[in-house]
């Protein structure tokens, strides 16, 4: 189950990585490009208001995803201390002096 949700998280952060580099304030740079190719062949007209959109929800995305994978990954542990040397018990304790 956590191999899933790190393959999601991978995958949502490359989509975010590719959504956030092609936006650039003001409309320039490779916006500005990818807008003018939005606008001919699929007709929309507000290509950043969609990159802005869409980074918002992956980001949210991503958020869930992170939290969720931190739930499972303590469920798999079992919710045990980790192994390692054991405090002594009462039997194993030298004895006091008076």
């Amino acid at each position: 189950m956590v191999t899933i949700f790190i393959i999601l998280i991978v995958l949502v952060c490359v989509v975010l990585g590719f959504l956030v580099l092609i936006q650039a304030p003001k409309g320039g740079g490779l916006a500005s490009n990818v807008g003018g190719i939005g606008n001919s062949l699929m007709g929309v007209k507000q290509t950043t208001d969609v990159l802005e959109k869409g980074t918002w929800i992956f980001v949210g995305v991503l958020a869930v995803l992170c939290l969720f994978s931190s739930i499972f990954i303590g469920k798999i542990e079992g919710g045990k201390a980790p192994k390692g040397p054991k405090a002594p018990t009462e039997q194993q304790q030298p004895a006091k002096k008076p």
